[in-house]
């Protein structure tokens, strides 16, 4: 019995050395919003890329930068876009014991960028804040109802932020009086730095869309060479906080020069590089997964119908049935 014992504990040991335990983090996938609901067939994708996470984005619409409405959950829009789809989504992934991060964003017409929203006047950002606080303040609601275990409660609104602070100290405020789980905000990656409200948020959230190799197809060490004077500044903000980082969405195109300018996202550059997908995306897992202050990240992005979207001819974001797809399976499978 004792030299059982022994064998066994020597076996242990020799196993454990041969294959040290990776922290847990969030291996997130955005799920985009449909026109439709969906079935369980369509979450099984989600789980099967090993995925413990899924970001859902109900949104609200905006007439143009200036416009001081925000128009949300009406039937004008696509299922997954009101409140009813984003909670259909989520009952059916949490059937499958995926976590969620609630994270409504803003639409403005033409698809203009959200950190330039900003109102002409006193009046017109009044009623701005109105219609953000309503249309955020229903999907805290949301969040709280259905436990979700993140709520992201701004994307990309630097602009916002920045011309009014004592607005959004408010709003924090409000939220934590509705939702009782962890908070976050999506700053973009040239924004997180200046945003004023990380200590009184859980996590740090950053786009990550970062510029780390000009090359055609970057290789992997151009990649990491790339990351090493952003990964000193995202550190440092984080122990200046004191909260761990998230990447609330992160995720490069499947192009030519896919590291150059990650954030870009016109459907005009066509031109399909698959293995610069597989090197910015390892990359991105070697720098960031293993540090103690980094949390995880959210892919972008994830469509429900697998089998119909992505490919070896695919040019944009999605992972889906490409090689990069196995590159996330395997990375999201070491910390789960």
């Amino acid at each position: 019995m004792r030299h059982f014992l022994h064998v066994l504990i020597t076996f242990l040991l020799v196993s454990c050395a041969a294959k040290p335990l990776k922290p847990v983090k969030i291996n997130g996938v955005s799920f985009v919003a449909a026109r439709d609901s969906i079935t369980r067939n369509h979450v099984e994708p989600v789980v099967n890329v090993n995925a413990n996470f899924a970001a859902i984005m109900p949104f609200g619409f905006m007439k143009a930068l200036n416009a001081p409405e925000i128009i949300h959950n009406t039937d004008r829009q696509w299922f997954g876009e009101t409140r009813a789809g984003a909670k259909q989504y989520i009952e059916l992934l949490r059937q499958r014991n995926i976590k969620i991060m609630v994270k409504p964003q803003i639409w403005v017409r033409r698809g203009e960028f959200t950190g330039l929203i900003a109102m002409d006047d006193e009046a017109e950002w009044k009623q701005f804040e109105s219609s953000y606080s309503s249309f955020i303040l229903e999907y805290a609601e949301l969040a709280e109802r259905i436990n979700a275990e993140l709520f992201c409660i701004g994307t990309e609104l630097e602009n916002f932020v920045k011309y009014r602070p004592d607005y959004w100290n408010t709003l924090i405020k409000k939220i934590k009086s509705i939702y009782n789980g962890r908070l976050t905000y999506a700053a973009n990656w040239d924004e997180y730095k200046r945003t004023p409200f990380w200590t009184q948020l859980d996590y740090i959230g950053i786009d990550a869309y970062f510029p780390v190799s000009d090359a055609k197809t970057p290789s992997l060490e151009e990649c990491l060479a790339g990351w090493k004077s952003h990964k000193a500044v995202i550190e440092k903000v984080s122990i200046r906080h004191d909260k761990p980082i998230l990447f609330t969405e992160y995720g490069y195109r499947s192009v030519d020069y896919s590291g150059r300018e990650p954030w870009v996202s016109d459907h005009t550059i066509k031109d399909v590089n698959l293995q610069a997908q597989v090197n910015t995306t390892k990359a991105l897992f070697k720098t960031f997964w293993d540090e103690d202050w980094f949390a995880g990240g959210f892919i972008w992005k994830w469509f429900h119908e697998h089998d119909r979207v992505g490919g070896k001819n695919n040019a944009m974001f999605t992972p889906q049935n490409k090689p990069v797809e196995d590159v996330i399976k395997a990375h999201y499978g070491n910390y789960k």
